[in-house]
């Protein structure tokens, strides 16, 4: 179990399936940097981080911006939306007649990615839900900003297995405040932190080499 002070953010297990160097820059180094896609991803959010709302429809229960943890994995953050469904095998919630089963619901700007870093982000937050409620959580939903559609993400062994794996070497890193080497990838042309991590001078030459040579330059 880990104390509360070493709780890492959970939003940045997404950022370290996506790039460990870049969670490294922004998570241990403090670096951050705006792009379109991050002021369009916050706007996007707004109105889902809204902690003081929760609506009942029909059988769903919709609470925003729920605060959520997990001691045995050493993080902590918030769901953009849990949607506490009717179900006989659900779990009772204070203030609220009848049993409930949580499915989170995570909202993005762009459309379905190849990579698992969403679908990571979301079954850490499934996790988490489960070890508070004492309740199992089987699936969530991605949806989608550009597509307005969701997508069901079904929370598998190995998808589970995947987010453990990741939070301890995150954990590793975070402790020895080591930031990995540039691997850089057309994935770089899309980050808001290209400037800072010189993906196209780490793949030419060491950045000691680079400064020793600028060095050497100067008459």
């Amino acid at each position: 179990m880990y104390k509360e002070e070493d709780y890492l953010q959970l939003s940045g297990l997404q950022h370290f399936a996506f790039c460990r160097r870049q969670w490294a820059l922004i998570h241990i180094e403090n670096q951050w940097a705006e792009n379109y896609r991050t002021v369009d991803g916050q706007l996007m959010h707004q109105n889902a981080h809204d902690s003081g709302f929760s609506q009942l429809r029909g059988d769903v229960l919709t609470i925003r911006a729920m605060k959520v943890f997990s001691a045995a994995m050493g993080v902590s953050g918030e769901c953009d939306v849990v949607e506490f469904q009717r179900d006989p095998h659900g779990v009772s919630l204070q203030g609220r007649d009848g049993l409930w089963q949580p499915f989170p619901v995570e909202y993005k700007r762009g459309r379905p990615q190849e990579n698992q870093s969403n679908a990571l982000q979301l079954c850490c937050q499934a996790m988490c839900l489960e070890e508070m409620l004492c309740c199992p959580v089987p699936s969530g939903a991605l949806y989608f900003g550009e597509t307005r559609r969701r997508q069901t993400v079904a929370f598998t062994p190995a998808l589970r297995k995947l987010v453990q794996d990741d939070l301890k070497e995150m954990h590793q890193y975070f402790e020895r405040g080591y930031t990995p080497k540039v691997k850089p990838s057309k994935s770089c042309n899309a980050c808001s932190l290209q400037e800072l991590c010189m993906p196209k001078l780490m793949r030419t030459k060491p950045v000691t080499e680079y400064l020793r040579q600028s060095m050497e330059d100067v008459p």
